[in-house]
């Protein structure tokens, strides 16, 4: 009985080893026990609590008709709604101590999902006026609102330190990058470049940003960005990778591929940067894949090389894991699901 019991567990072992591998496309060779933690849907944006136990995201599931926030442990079970089924939700994080959470919500200004974006004017990002930024308990019970300025507020994250707090706002009627106190207090601007700039994190020490931004150059290319701002709308086709001071200074351009880089996270190392980009795209906005590069801009390295979409990587604080969004292994849908993997330097 005791062999069966062992052979039965080797074949278990070996049939779930089987499907960890077939969710790995080759040539990545810095991922391994790769595992997918939701099944269906839209999901993304999946950002560890500070006990590394608990992960918070965005979701378009079931009979949602846009994102609301969910939370999960770290295995993919235990899902629980924590936004308010209203409006549109995006870009949550949890607090030091993980009994709270922060994310961007529009319920304030309906709770129907607002309307997407005008899509006659090429692909473009909404960025939505009646986005705000609310704290609330980690049980989605509780809810405050932290900002209170004209525009679209959203896109904020916590730094590792504890100390901080970065998000966009259009409130200066420019998408630009600012700063809170971690109770939400003395907001604070930090970039003042033309340009959207978002996407925003912190180094693990908490001594860098880095973020993703656009920099019209030519005559048309500004034109054409002060049209669509001004209708709350960012063309991200040509999106860039910076790093800067956490207080603003030395702010440096990373990438220069003119294609849209964007979701950048530092290693814990400090040195490197992974992001998502379309640069070997052959039909730009279709297949973005995980890349690794330098804080100087020098050896990149591309990490997923599935022919879909993967974006939004965080690491552990270790270093030994990447929690990542994909749209592999998705059986025929467009669906995007969550997924983690071990990290192999």
């Amino acid at each position: 009985m005791r062999i069966v019991l062992l052979m039965f567990a080797l074949f278990n072992f070996t049939y779930f080893a089987q499907q960890s591998d077939s969710l790995l496309s080759n040539g990545e060779k810095h991922l391994k026990n790769i595992r997918m933690l939701t099944n269906g849907g839209e999901n993304a944006e999946a950002y560890l609590s500070f006990d590394e136990d608990k992960l918070i995201f965005q979701s378009t599931v079931d009979n949602l008709k846009c994102d609301q926030i969910f939370t999960m442990d770290i295995d993919g079970s235990n899902k629980k709604l924590v936004s308010t089924g209203k409006g549109r939700t995006t870009c949550a994080y949890f607090l030091p101590g993980d009994s709270t959470i922060l994310y961007a919500s529009t319920h304030l200004a309906n709770a129907e999902c607002p309307a997407p974006p005008d899509r006659s004017k090429g692909y473009v990002w909404k960025l939505y006026d009646s986005f705000d930024i609310f704290f609330a308990d980690a049980d989605g019970s509780n809810v405050r609102r932290i900002t209170d300025s004209p525009g679209y507020d959203a896109e904020a994250t916590v730094s590792p330190k504890g100390d901080k707090i970065i998000f966009t706002s259009t409130r200066d009627n420019d998408p630009e990058l600012y700063v809170m106190d971690i109770d939400g207090k003395n907001q604070e601007r930090l970039t003042h470049h033309k340009g959207y700039d978002g996407g925003a994190f912190f180094s693990l020490d908490g001594t860098k940003i880095v973020y993703r931004a656009s920099s019209p150059k030519t005559v048309n290319d500004l034109k054409d960005y002060d049209e669509l701002v001004k209708e709350g709308l960012v063309r991200p086709t040509a999106l860039e990778i910076y790093t800067m001071d956490a207080n603003g200074n030395n702010n440096k351009q990373i990438t220069n591929f003119g294609k849209a880089s964007f979701a950048p996270f530092f290693h814990p190392d400090g040195k490197r940067i992974i992001f998502s980009s379309n640069i070997n795209s052959k039909n730009n906005r279709m297949n973005f894949d995980l890349y690794m590069i330098n804080i100087d801009g020098t050896g990149l390295e591309q990490i997923t090389f599935n022919e879909s979409f993967d974006g939004f990587p965080m690491f552990t604080k270790d270093g030994k894991r990447l929690v990542f969004a994909s749209n592999r292994y998705n059986k025929g849908t467009n669906d995007t699901n969550i997924f983690i993997a071990d990290w192999v330097d």
